[in-house]
């Protein structure tokens, strides 16, 4: 699991879509500029989250996009999974040989370890419990 600027960005934009009444919808080029980055870019970003089914695109003059029918169901890992895909941090290139590694790499079994509770953590927190964060802190 790796983070970009794509995987910032597409965190923010849920935040951003999740403060906006389903019934809204926001253009690729007003949710730019609330981050100050280019339209082309994020609507890239954006693809990515249509085809995960995080959000909707609603064509036409008042087009844009909106979060999906189920905001609150929405984590952060799902997110990252949207924009990254589901590749791990770390893999062991070295070839053991000796008899100390016959169940694999010992540094590889901590990091996927600690990459599974980062997972955990991740997929129990939600865009919505952000959202409403962000809204009482009035941002």
């Amino acid at each position: 699991m790796k983070y970009s600027k794509a995987t910032n960005y597409a965190l923010h934009t849920m935040v951003i879509l999740a403060l906006t009444s389903q019934e809204k919808s926001i253009s690729v080029e007003s949710l730019a500029e609330m981050q100050s980055l280019s339209s082309t870019y994020l609507s890239k970003i954006l693809t990515k989250l249509v085809k995960a089914g995080l959000i909707v695109s609603n064509p036409g003059v008042n087009g844009g996009y909106r979060i999906s029918k189920h905001p609150q169901e929405i984590s952060f890992l799902d997110v990252i999974y949207a924009i990254e895909g589901q590749t791990s941090l770390f893999s062991c290139s070295s070839e053991h040989k000796d008899s100390l590694h016959k169940e694999g790499c010992l540094i590889e079994q901590v990091m996927i370890e600690a990459e599974n509770n980062m997972k955990k953590e991740l997929g129990n927190r939600y865009i919505m419990d952000i959202a409403k964060q962000v809204k009482e802190k009035g941002e």
